[in-house]
């Protein structure tokens, strides 16, 4: 078979041996991260030892300090190794790839969540909604595992996946979260879920059919309150005619100058399904997911938005921030100032969708009495 499948194969058999028969996990697998692919050599450093200068060599190989080695080339396990001055627990590891080099940190689970979550929440939030989060977090990681594209790692360290910051990231509340869920974990038939989440819904949250075009049980619309407080509950964006005009014909969406742009079609929970922008040469009809990418989503939010043309801009005015599919962390924030714990919290969020713990602890024996 094919290199893509015999590490599916492998992958499936570490799963398989990880597990116990009921479905439970034996053990803690490791997450493979990718830090980053670039083409510029990479300095590691081992924690109290000198550094060591990674670099492409020829014909798939690598140069360590100048001196050509096989690829992979791996640093750390029982220390930490810095990598360019950042610190990852675990080990690290260099292939050489077609234009440079890849750098992926093989992690502990828990070492990786708790290098995430205040890069994905908020620094100064904790209590349930950490806790929430950090389960979520936990969850997607194992989702992932054997989900990747890539025969060598599982996530990106990048929001494609979820931000990680390997030890500079870790802070105490962080670390506190990790051990109070440890091991904790969403399932839905027995298998991880897709954890998925985003920093405010404007008000309802997406179906993952919406979004992807794939129903799941446990990835509904949902009506969430109290994200007033959010910095995306209303926002509001002014594009030029002119460079919107030049946006779409420089995307192979050319219309000519831009005339009209209009929302002709909206999902089930309020977003944008299509756009129709039509101009002196035509038209096109875009999907609100093109549209943003187009904007960038850091200018276009979200997809909850109406558009209105103000002289020479079309303004585009919104609520929310990110997919709007799974927890919304400001509704969540909303839910722990209520009372809210976390496994209420993830209920909600992900309703039909199982609390279960990596390693079960076995059951107690109760001491026998004595006499009779």
């Amino acid at each position: 078979m094919g290199s893509r499948r015999r590490w599916l194969a492998a992958t499936a058999l570490l799963l398989l041996a990880a597990t116990r028969p009921g479905g439970a996990w034996a053990e803690e697998p490791p997450m493979r991260v990718l830090l980053g692919e670039r083409s510029a050599p990479v300095r590691l450093t081992p924690l109290g030892e000198g550094s060591r200068v990674v670099a492409p060599g020829a014909e798939g190989r690598l140069l360590v300090d100048g001196l050509p080695v096989d690829s992979p080339f791996r640093m750390g396990g029982g220390r930490m190794v810095a990598v360019d001055g950042a610190p990852y627990r675990g080990v690290i590891e260099v292939r050489a790839r077609p234009r440079g080099l890849a750098v992926v940190n093989v992690v502990p689970l828990e070492s990786y969540v708790a290098g995430t979550l205040h890069r994905e929440l908020y620094p100064q939030w904790d209590g349930a909604v950490l806790l929430a989060q950090a389960v979520a977090t936990r969850t997607y990681a194992l989702y992932r595992v054997g989900r990747s594209r890539s025969r060598h790692h599982h996530l990106d360290a990048t929001a494609g996946d979820q931000v990680y910051g390997g030890v500079a990231a870790e802070t105490p509340a962080a670390r506190r979260a990790v051990a109070a869920t440890r091991g904790e974990y969403l399932s839905h038939g027995g298998r991880p879920i897709l954890a998925v989440f985003h920093s405010a819904s404007g008000g309802r949250t997406a179906t993952a059919r919406e979004v992807w075009g794939r129903s799941l049980p446990y990835l509904v619309s949902l009506e969430v309150p109290g994200e007033e407080s959010s910095p995306d509950a209303y926002w509001r964006v002014s594009v030029p005619v002119g460079e919107l005009s030049a946006l779409l014909r420089g995307a192979g969406w050319g219309v000519g100058r831009l005339e009209e742009l209009r929302v002709s079609q909206r999902t089930g929970s309020g977003r944008v399904a299509r756009v129709l922008a039509q101009g002196t040469e035509g038209e096109r009809t875009l999907t609100g997911r093109d549209l943003r990418r187009l904007l960038d989503s850091g200018t276009l939010r979200s997809t909850l938005y109406e558009i209105r043309r103000e002289e020479a801009e079309f303004v585009l005015v919104g609520s929310g921030h990110g997919h709007g599919v799974g927890m919304s962390q400001w509704g969540a924030r909303a839910m722990a100032r209520r009372g809210a714990s976390y496994r209420e919290i993830l209920n909600r969020f992900y309703p039909g969708a199982e609390l279960r713990r990596l390693v079960e602890e076995p059951p107690a024996v109760a001491a026998s009495g004595g006499g009779g």
